[in-house]
């Protein structure tokens, strides 16, 4: 992907932080990114119904899909983190090390380093945050390289048998539909119309019944498929809205809307605000 800074700042994020005394959100919620934290302090990390007791640095891997809350023993956060969303990798490295779902997983991953794999974490980290905040103009491109590295390091400290439990057919299913559904964003032009749209289509892209696919999804990631494909859908209209000058009707059709009043009364059900509220 071009180093743009407006696109670029858009798919990618990463940050060192220290925090004093920052109201501590509690409610577990998913988030529009894939995120990579290394959470350096003892807490209580709380991934859809599990939570665990951190007390040492923990790594974390975490899908958009992921619902996930974090509660420091002490107001005192400290630690990195980097986000970015599927298009900020390159073909290769999206298909290979995310969207095969053994380490982004949809309920997250958390692992226990030893110290010379925490001091490679920490380094990356820091050559990161180094590179988002300075002015090379290649500074994304190297980002890129560095969370590959780290997302690598992730995938060493998988155990064996974690590859082999993914490769379940409900698991496989699963990607098989996430990675479909990925596949048709970002939108980059009105022209482009999303081809899968409701449950049925994507079923039918993937040769089962839809019935089938419902069931799996829903006993994989705990959402359903019509509750997946709108959360994506809704998470691309607001990327259209914040950095496109793309009209309402131009992102209702881009989005397979038939009329613009439709793709409104869903961008209202969703956020409790029409779409031109959010843009201003």
């Amino acid at each position: 992907m071009p180093d743009s800074h407006n696109v670029s700042a858009a798919s990618f994020k990463a940050a060192h932080y220290q925090l004093n005394n920052k109201p501590v959100d509690l409610t577990p919620a998913r988030r529009d990114f894939y995120k990579i934290w290394l959470i350096q302090q003892e807490g209580f990390l709380t991934l859809e119904r599990d939570t665990i007791h951190i007390r040492e640095s923990a790594l974390v891997f975490l899908h958009p899909l992921a619902r996930y809350s974090f509660r420091p023993v002490v107001k005192k956060r400290s630690g990195y983190w980097c986000i970015f969303t599927g298009e900020f990798l390159d073909d290769a490295s999206r298909t290979s090390l995310v969207q095969d779902a053994t380490l982004f997983q949809t309920a997250g991953q958390v692992f226990f380093p030893d110290e010379q794999t925490l001091g490679i974490v920490r380094f990356y980290f820091e050559q990161i945050v180094r590179e988002y905040g300075s002015s090379y103009p290649f500074r994304f491109s190297s980002a890129r390289n560095l969370v590959e590295l780290l997302i690598h390091e992730g995938r060493k400290l998988q155990p064996v048998v974690a590859h082999k439990q993914q490769q379940n057919a409900a698991a496989r299913l699963t990607t098989r539909f996430l990675n479909l559904l990925e596949e048709q964003y970002p939108i980059a032009s009105p022209q482009d119309s999303l081809k899968l749209k409701k449950p049925g289509d994507f079923a039918n892209e993937l040769a089962v019944h839809v019935n089938h696919l419902n069931a799996v999804v829903q006993q994989v990631t705990g959402r359903s498929t019509r509750q997946i494909i709108a959360a994506r859908m809704l998470s691309e209209s607001k990327a259209l809205l914040y950095y496109s000058d793309w009209s309402v009707a131009d992102i209702a059709y881009s989005l397979g809307f038939e009329y613009p009043n439709h793709f409104t009364t869903f961008f209202r059900k969703n956020t409790g605000h029409p779409p031109l509220a959010l843009r201003k």
